[in-house]
């Protein structure tokens, strides 16, 4: 049993390096790239400052997760204070990737059952608080579409610099363009050679209907032939 639990730890140790190479490796290629991705999500917007961004896909499997994950901790890096919201509601993930519990979380804030302020999660990167999805509700798109949702954000920008939210994918259910028309800006993630591109014009057709502010794609798992690491891109 004890060996059991102990491949369960490593494994958790090795999928969080894996997700957050911003804070493993702050000098590898990706990581710099990740912070191209937050210095373009700053010029993107002079008028106006960013607060709350929404980082979607189009479908399952496109590092939409990763991508939201990484760019709240170079946010984080860079002196503001962030909290990264799991607000995938069916198939969350920010429990396992900053290893917390997930016993309460955002729904149990937006059905009032805990106060934002006591289910937040402090992580060992300076700056970055966690607010994990807590336990899956049947009523996700309800829940994100309620009032509190709306409280929830007034209250975290009270708090915070920048809130991050990390949302299902687009074309599998309604919840992204639910928060994206809540949110000052939106992220679309897609995969290199895996994302079909009548999906990815349907997801961004979708995101423009539900009134969300695009602020860029992120073509994700795009090998350079000269280097053994994966680059991540992010324009309009």
């Amino acid at each position: 049993m004890a060996l059991k639990k102990n491949k369960l730890k490593n494994k958790a140790k090795a999928t969080t390096s894996r997700h957050l190479i911003s804070d493993k490796l702050p000098k590898s290629p990706i990581s710099e790239q990740y912070r191209t991705i937050r210095t373009n999500i700053q010029f993107s917007s002079v008028d106006k400052q960013l607060r709350s961004i929404m980082v979607t896909s189009s479908g399952p499997s496109e590092g939409k997760s990763t991508t939201a994950s990484n760019l709240a901790v170079v946010n984080a890096q860079q002196g503001k204070k962030v909290l990264f919201v799991d607000a995938d509601l069916r198939k969350p993930t920010a429990h396992y990737t900053f290893q917390q519990d997930n016993f309460k979380g955002l729904t149990t804030v937006l059905t009032r059952q805990s106060t934002l302020l006591e289910t937040i999660f402090p992580t060992r990167i300076p700056n970055l608080d966690i607010l994990t999805s807590g336990p899956i509700p049947p009523n996700p798109a309800e829940l994100l579409s309620s009032k509190m949702m709306e409280e929830l954000l007034v209250s975290a920008y009270h708090e915070y610099d920048v809130v991050i939210f990390d949302t299902p994918p687009v074309l599998a259910v309604t919840d992204a363009q639910i928060l994206a028309n809540q949110c000052d800006g939106t992220i679309l993630v897609i995969a290199s050679g895996t994302t079909d591109k009548d999906s990815a014009i349907k997801a961004k057709e979708l995101l423009n209907s539900a009134k969300a502010k695009l602020l860029g794609v992120v073509l994700n798992m795009k090998k350079q032939n000269d280097s053994s690491y994966y680059y991540y891109y992010g324009g309009k």
